[in-house]
């Protein structure tokens, strides 16, 4: 039997850069590839609140606008042989949104969709940002997807 575990949360940063939409990615100081913001569950929250937590820890981004992507990032996690399953949402920045990172990354980019696709290792990741740019880009979001920060 393989245990399936849903106790992180991950977030992908949109912003307007420079007359741009583009993706926040960050370098990972363990394990040194490209990602976007994630974090463990903690006490009592829900998945939205710790993604907040989690984009201000990592970035200083204080969320204000934020969204259920209606998807989710899902692989086999072979040290633990658990299955994990992890809510996706979306943070919609202001322009030119200005991130300071915690010790977690050695650096970020603020990419275009074909970058961000290009310099991360895993294709759980680029079907997620595929997924994110056809229905909060291309698309206008459903506002039934908005969460409401309280």
């Amino acid at each position: 039997m393989i245990p399936i575990r849903a106790a992180v949360v991950s977030g992908v940063a949109l912003s307007n850069i420079d007359g741009e939409t583009k993706i926040l990615l960050m370098k990972r100081t363990k394990g040194g590839f490209w990602c976007h913001v994630a974090g463990s569950i903690e006490g009592n929250e829900t998945g939205w609140q710790t993604i907040i937590r989690e984009f201000y820890e990592e970035t200083q981004i204080n969320v204000g606008e934020l969204y259920n992507a209606q998807c989710l990032e899902q692989f086999y996690e072979a040290n633990l042989n658990v299955i994990e399953i992890i809510p996706v949402f979306v943070v919609s920045c202001p322009p030119n949104q200005e991130v300071i990172l915690n010790p977690e990354h050695t650096e970020y980019r603020w990419c275009t969709l074909d970058e961000a696709k290009a310099l991360v290792s895993f294709p759980g990741q680029r079907e997620i940002y595929d997924h994110i740019w056809d229905n909060f880009v291309l698309n206008e979001p459903s506002p039934y997807l908005k969460v409401k920060i309280i």
